[in-house]
């Protein structure tokens, strides 16, 4: 699978193995050389027992050759940016100790996305020994960066916050940084995937968001058709199974039978768009697993 886009971001409708397939594009990445950061941004430390880990930092820690992981804090970024910007450390400090910082971050949801999107656009532009984003010529720290992002119902909103950001502030470094997040986010180097099941809301949602996406001119990656049934040709039950065993295997294969059928009807909804099929791998996900669904991807 291609990396040149640089940042990879990972949507999707709640339960559809959204984490999952982040950790597994970001590995894939890895598995195929490239130095790949993965970024978790809602707290919800869902990619740490992935890769045995009780919890993922505020900081970038290796996960596996090639790939480094962190959780980003909105509360640590807020911090980090009023140091970068304003040089304003003991300040910051001074804030959270009564506060201030948590407030922040909790009561306004939309400084909570551009701290967020904005870890990833420093991640995204850094350079060695560099932190601020710095444009100069030279290589990447990373090749690509990966995002486990919010879900497909708020997609638009997270990503397009700072484009609304610039058009209010007219002057300052504010409106500097967010007129350089989102010229990140709507430029080739970013692409958003989605992650969906062969079901009709998830399908549903996932159209809704591609829909979205477009009319913000965001690019558009891959759809990922996670849990996918495999077609299989059941034969007919031997007469001498007992009776009752029968009718409840029949009755298994006709559920499965219809399942499959339905996932093809759905399937079919996407076919102008860049589908790749996932097969259903149970309900826990080990390392290996994670391993085989990456070698998947990379062959896609």
């Amino acid at each position: 699978m291609n990396t040149a886009p640089r940042l990879h971001v990972v949507t999707g409708k709640g339960g559809t193995g959204k984490t999952t397939l982040a950790a597994a594009l970001a590995l894939s990445f890895a598995q195929a050389g490239a130095k790949t950061l993965l970024l978790e941004v809602e707290g919800r430390q869902g990619l740490a027992p992935l890769f045995g880990r009780s919890e993922l930092p505020y900081r970038e820690v290796e996960l596996a050759p090639q790939l480094w992981g962190m959780s980003v804090d909105p509360r640590e970024a807020l911090l980090e940016y009023i140091e970068m910007y304003y040089k304003a450390g003991a300040a910051g400090r001074a804030l959270a100790k009564f506060g201030v910082i948590d407030f922040a971050t909790t009561i306004a949801p939309g400084l909570r996305d551009v701290l967020l999107t904005g870890k990833a656009y420093e991640a995204t532009r850094r350079r060695p020994g560099n932190k601020s984003g710095s444009t100069f010529e030279g290589p990447w720290v990373y090749d690509a960066v990966v995002m486990d992002a919010p879900p497909t119902g708020r997609i638009g909103k997270f990503l397009d916050i700072n484009a609304q950001l610039a058009s209010l502030a007219k002057v300052g470094p504010i409106r500097k940084q967010a007129e350089s997040i989102s010229e990140l986010i709507h430029s080739e180097m970013t692409t958003v995937h989605i992650v969906t099941l062969p079901e009709e809301m998830p399908i549903q949602e996932s159209l809704e968001a591609v829909d979205e996406l477009r009319g913000l001119g965001i690019n558009l990656g891959h759809i990922f058709v996670n849990q996918m049934l495999e077609e299989r040709e059941l034969d007919v039950f031997n007469d001498k199974i007992d009776g009752v065993v029968a009718t409840a295997l029949r009755a298994e294969v006709n559920r499965y039978t219809n399942r499959v059928t339905r996932q093809e009807k759905q399937i079919a909804l996407l076919e102008e768009l860049d589908v790749i099929e996932i097969a259903h791998m149970g309900e826990e996900i080990s390392f290996e697993i994670l391993e085989f669904i990456a070698n998947g991807l990379r062959e896609a």
